[in-house]
């Protein structure tokens, strides 16, 4: 079993809600717990609670709290697992406060390395304490020593040979592992099960004219990809670079944007992909359904100073009959996700499949399509019913984008791409270019 390397920071700012003369739990943990507390109390979710609470601290801390609450969100259910075995107490009829504590102290126990297991349990037993339930303070120090004890030995002699068990032990919901296990066979749904319980790769996609002050490794096949250790906050600042992982810059690409072509991205923000199409389309539309994401991704564009972008609040299936037609069209459609799964550590548990949204979303792209233009449909999943199910119920010719990137053919139909989590080492996207 694949351990995450965690490094607990000293940090001496304190995080927020913290008591500044209690110095028993770490500012890392601090925020961890609250994140992880707002995950499952409060339905929030897990990046945007965490960047409203990590402001304070410094960036060792930061990158270990965000560690533990991610790995927290993602393994959760193999986490409450142990802890109903070994604590002998089912976990939904504990007080939010021991179950988050427990949940945060458990991971660092069974999948950290690095972390001392003292500091874990001790840590724990103070957030209970922190949050004033004294009562509950015993139970969780012992429960805490009986995960030391035994919950890695546990954790490792789970099977995962059936579907149900895979899902118990890597921590997903049984639809997602019965999905990839019919699909893909055992071999392959492991693979994406594991690769995507890992922390994603840095990646950034370059402006074409500041490569040399970002450095990082090339991705074959991607020409403004660089695969980095970490972003720097000037390059976003200055708009030299921005994360975009490698197969949502493939997506970008797949479009087969010409200079000076007129471009609809039909569901645009957060806006990773309209900045790559607006670096050579002549005028992109943008067309986002939520005004406040229309207004972040408004602000996007005024950060890398990207003046041929019209941004217009509409739901992608209406479009205003002002817009016209295009010579290409963007369908990024929501989906189920099961391709970021590592970088949207909660999601596993809210996902579901939208093949009818997507299918309303493309017929209404295919409408203004100019003579001769093309769509590209891209998801960010891995999941046939949101793939080349969708697809192939249109109807429409496609193109051979196989053929154009064979390092990320799709294996069972080669007419489309797919990148794969556990193959690419990148999200999990498919995409497919209609030309009706």
């Amino acid at each position: 079993m694949s351990r995450d390397r965690l490094e607990p920071g000293a940090g001496t700012r304190a995080a927020p809600g913290a008591d500044p003369r209690d110095a028993s739990v770490t500012p890392a943990r601090q925020v961890a717990y609250e994140v992880v507390r707002r995950v499952f109390e409060e339905d929030a979710y897990a990046d945007r609670a965490f960047r409203s609470l990590a402001g304070g601290l410094d960036e060792r801390d930061r990158r270990f709290a965000q560690q533990l609450a991610y790995g927290t969100v993602r393994r959760v259910r193999t986490l409450d697992h142990a802890i109903e075995a070994l604590g002998r107490r089912p976990v939904r009829k504990l007080d939010p406060p021991v179950r988050v504590a427990l949940r945060l102290g458990a991971y660092q126990l069974v999948f950290a390395a690095g972390v001392a297991p003292h500091a874990a349990a001790n840590e724990s037993v103070e957030l209970v304490r922190r949050a004033r339930l004294e009562r509950a303070v015993a139970f969780t120090n012992a429960v805490m020593r009986r995960l030391a004890e035994g919950a890695r030995r546990l954790v490792d002699a789970l099977p995962d040979g059936a579907p149900a068990e895979a899902a118990l032990r890597h921590s997903y919901p049984d639809w997602i592992a019965h999905a990839w296990w019919e699909e893909w066979g055992r071999s392959d749904a492991l693979g994406l099960m594991k690769a995507q319980n890992d922390a994603p790769e840095t990646v950034v996609h370059v402006r074409a004219d500041s490569p040399g002050e970002i450095g990082g490794d090339p991705v074959p096949g991607i020409p403004d990809a660089r695969r980095v250790t970490s972003v720097d906050q000037t390059w976003l600042d200055r708009g030299l670079a921005r994360p975009q992982s490698v197969g949502s810059q493939l997506a970008g690409l797949a479009a087969g944007v010409r200079p000076g072509e007129r471009v609809l991205d039909l569901c645009a923000a957060p806006g990773g992909k309209t900045l790559q199409l607006a670096e050579t389309a002549g005028e992109v539309v943008a067309v986002e359904m939520h005004p406040g994401r229309a207004r972040e991704l408004e602000e996007t564009l005024k950060r890398y100073q990207t003046a041929n972008v019209h941004v217009v609040v509409a739901d992608g299936r209406e479009l205003p009959r002002q817009l016209g037609t295009f010579d290409r069209v963007l369908v990024d459609a929501p989906c189920s996700g099961l391709g970021v799964l590592a970088s949207r550590p909660d999601l596993r548990w809210r996902a579901r499949p939208l093949p009818e949204l997507q299918l309303e979303l493309v017929r209404a792209g295919l409408e203004r399509l100019a003579p001769g233009g093309t769509l590209t449909y891209a998801v960010c999943t891995v999941h046939r019913p949101e793939n080349e199910a969708v697809v192939d119920a249109l109807g429409v010719p496609i193109d051979d984008l196989g053929r154009e990137w064979p390092a990320f053919r799709h294996p069972c139909r080669p007419e489309f791409l797919l990148t794969l989590p556990h193959v690419h080492r990148t999200s999990g996207f498919f995409v497919a270019r209609l030309r009706p």
